[in-house]
């Protein structure tokens, strides 16, 4: 049995449709002596989210530890409380459509016990599209501009909290500026795994203009744009 023990984060905002597929999937794929629990926390879910994983912790239908919190929207918010929470000593944070790879788990503690304290998966969209197959392909490289939360992020809980944590004044950006504090202290590492995510955002909004918008948002950034600025573009021009 391994000495770590990794705690699963799952921000969650009406997720209906992908909550209980990526909770068998986190079953399935890694080892129950490895993961000290799931938690769940939901932001104020208007659908059946809330209700499906309910029933799943009801029914006992996970091996796993399963918890459920309730949280102020957002997913800094979240996901700084689903650590509060947390009793291992990584915590894993995962969007609610990505998918991690077969023994996530291992993979993750391997890098741990090999010194690298915090990182992500290389990333594929579950899509045929050239520019998302182009995306992912350059997400194995560990330059910074190749990051973003869909990837995934490990870390352990003691350079979590060293690190403050998530910046909650970013509604928008924040994993982001997570990574941008791991990259200075040089403590990010690539698992050269994929991770499969969804393609439903470049759907809904055409794969250029979302494009074109989040390198608008990652320019203005670089050039010292507010948390607050940041967030007005994208409910001006995404949301």
């Amino acid at each position: 049995m391994s000495k770590h023990q990794i705690s699963i984060i799952i921000p969650m905002l009406n997720e209906a449709e992908n909550i209980k597929n990526l909770l068998r999937h986190l079953t399935q794929n890694s080892h129950l002596e490895n993961i000290s629990e799931i938690i769940v926390v939901d932001g104020g879910s208007t659908d059946s989210s809330q209700n499906i994983v309910e029933t799943i912790i009801s029914s006992k239908a996970t091996k796993h530890n399963l918890q459920l919190l309730n949280s102020q929207k957002g997913r800094a918010r979240q996901m700084n409380l689903g650590a509060k929470n947390a009793s291992g000593d990584i915590l894993y944070f995962l969007h609610a459509d990505s998918f991690p790879p077969k023994n996530f788990d291992k993979l993750i503690i391997q890098q741990v016990q090999e010194s690298h304290l915090a990182g992500c998966f290389k990333m594929t969209f579950n899509s045929n599209h050239w520019w998302l197959k182009l995306a992912s392909w350059l997400t194995q490289f560990s330059w910074r501009a190749c990051r973003g939360g869909d990837q995934s992020q490990f870390i352990t809980k003691r350079l979590f909290n060293e690190i403050g944590g998530f910046n909650e004044e970013f509604i928008i950006y924040e994993d982001n500026d997570l990574i941008n504090k791991l990259y200075a202290k040089k403590q990010f590492v690539v698992i050269q795994e994929w991770l499969t995510t969804s393609d439903r955002r470049y759907k809904t909004h055409g794969i250029w203009k979302l494009q074109y918008h989040f390198w608008a948002i990652y320019i203005k950034k670089w050039f010292g744009a507010s948390a607050q600025e940041l967030h007005s573009y994208y409910k001006k021009h995404i949301a």
